[in-house]
């Protein structure tokens, strides 16, 4: 067996249109296919997102992974997205001559990241 490449990444959530509004109204993903209450997904640049509805005995809480979406320009993503609603955990953090990120949460306190990668 040979793993090829991530095929995709998905959270779950308790209200699956508050959590389609946010991923497609305020991030600005593509909504690929909705399966009514159950799957939603996404197309985030070549990669692909889900949201995964409730399912009886799986409770739905935050945490566990953190979804990272890529930008050419941080600050400029940041208002964007503050103009859409989104409230950013910190003023953000960065590894020294690699990367800049900022931190914010879903509806259901699931923490999205957007990175800046540096140019050499």
């Amino acid at each position: 067996m040979t793993i090829r490449r991530l095929d995709h990444v998905y959270y779950w959530t308790s209200d699956m249109e508050r959590a389609v509004r946010f991923y497609r109204d305020v991030l600005g993903l593509q909504l690929v296919r909705q399966e009514g209450e159950s799957w939603a997904l996404f197309d985030a640049g070549g990669s692909r997102f889900a949201l995964h509805g409730v399912v009886d005995g799986h409770p739905v809480a935050p945490g566990g992974a953190t979804a990272v979406f890529a930008v050419d320009d941080l600050d400029r993503a940041r208002l964007a997205l503050e103009d859409r609603g989104a409230r950013f955990h910190e003023r953000g953090g960065e590894v020294p001559g690699y990367a800049r990120f900022a931190s914010l949460s879903d509806p259901d306190g699931n923490t999205v990241q957007l990175i800046e990668y540096m140019t050499p």
